[in-house]
């Protein structure tokens, strides 16, 4: 990969996240009756206007518009994330407990109240950023208080980590799970890499002795019990003790948390730990190839206990594959890594764009047909992954540019 490459992988990458990206979001996603924005729009783009309303996907929304908006000062980026930040404090918040709602009807009714760690992570990453885009002093506030709660109430004290979920009290819960294919488990990985990257996010403006603490150790939980030192893929699900009770691998979380983990060390600014982490994150990187299809594609997961692989290639894989690979790139300086980014950026132009409606599929299948039973925007399908990656590898190439001039 030579100057030219990297340019014209810039440019591309722009006019996908300028083009494409945000103008879906814009166009079809804000919800001039309910407030906020719908909760379901189909492969299709007709919106359900009645679908449930997540605090994910109100998160996810307003960190992506924030963070654009720092790149790109265009009013109506700013627009789209105050009206996700409004939301989000007039509907989300829990004003009487704390922490925020998991799931709002389309009304903004409370329709499950509990509280999923993992949703506040989620919007103290977004706060985080949106006061850094506009310095309103109302989200970093929100930002710190979710952290509050998150280290008094699901933080465990003895024998480290954090729990899955709890109820709106903050009392314990029967069903943790994240979602129906999760497991039933006190301490999980995903959770932990979004507390991570929130804890991250919000050092950046709050340098605060107790969320140093807690990042560093956190940082220190995914070195010692979430990343498997032998096969370089990560251990996804533990019960309370740290039982591991999961051998999945899921390729595009090996990949994402590749990155994170890095840059939660380099945020945190501790040499010891930014090294251990880089050298991490090349293993990691090259390790996660294994799940690479011939077309660049990532596959979804495998299962070794039954030796079954989901071929399937889900749009967010993808999108932090080229970010994982870039970054090992420029922490090894291997071509190979750029080469493989690139691939990964490839097989996304191909397959996971979707030009006749806009943004990404969910999902193809191996011989790239799309998953069109699936929604371009809900729950759990976001702009922040592909967002994100675009914006990433864009910023990245800048720097790279700027060492070079």
């Amino acid at each position: 990969m030579n100057k030219d490459n990297f340019a014209q992988l810039r440019r591309e990458l722009e006019a996908e996240l300028k083009g494409n990206i945000l103008p879906y979001w814009m166009k079809y996603t804000p919800d001039p009756d309910g407030g906020g924005f719908h909760g379901h729009v189909s492969h299709s783009n007709e919106a359900i206007e009645k679908a449930p309303k997540g605090a994910v996907m109100n998160a996810r929304i307003l960190w992506t518009f924030a963070a654009v908006y720092r790149v790109y000062p265009e009013a109506s980026y700013l627009e789209m994330a105050q009206r996700a930040f409004h939301y989000i404090l007039d509907h989300f918040l829990d004003k009487e407990f704390g922490g925020v709602y998991w799931e709002l009807d389309y009304k903004g009714k409370v329709t499950a109240s509990r509280k999923q760690i993992y949703a506040l992570a989620y919007t103290i990453y977004a706060m985080a950023e949106y006061h850094m885009a506009c310095g309103d002093n109302r989200a970093l506030e929100t930002a710190i208080a979710l952290f509050h709660n998150i280290e008094e109430y699901a933080l465990d004290g003895e024998k480290g980590g954090y729990t899955e979920a709890l109820s709106r009290e903050w009392k314990p819960v029967e069903d943790l799970r994240l979602s129906e294919k999760d497991h039933n488990e006190s301490k999980t990985m995903n959770t932990h890499l979004h507390i991570l990257e929130a804890y991250t996010n919000l050092y950046r403006v709050w340098k605060d002795p107790r969320l140093e603490n807690a990042l560093e150790n956190t940082i220190q939980l995914f070195l010692d019990r979430f990343v498997d030192s032998r096969t370089f893929h990560l251990n996804l699900f533990f019960d309370e003790n740290w039982t591991l009770k999961s051998n999945l691998i899921s390729y595009g979380h090996d990949i994402e948390c590749a990155w994170l983990l890095h840059e939660a060390a380099e945020i945190l600014g501790k040499p010891e730990l930014v090294k251990k982490t880089g050298e991490l994150a090349v293993q990691m990187a090259r390790e996660n190839f294994q799940g690479l299809d011939k077309d660049g594609g990532l596959f979804y997961e495998f299962f070794p206990s039954e030796l079954r692989l989901d071929t399937d290639k889900h749009w967010w894989p993808q999108a932090e594959a080229m970010v994982g690979y870039f970054n090992a790139y420029q922490l090894s300086g291997e071509q190979d890594f750029a080469l493989k980014a690139l691939g990964s950026w490839e097989f996304i132009k191909k397959y996971m764009v979707d030009s006749k409606y806009g943004e990404w599929y969910w999902s193809v299948d191996r011989e790239g047909t799309p998953q069109t039973a699936k929604e371009k925007a809900g729950f759990w399908k976001c702009p922040y992954h592909n967002g994100r990656a675009c914006m990433e590898i864009i910023s990245r190439i800048n720097h790279i540019n700027h060492l070079a001039s």
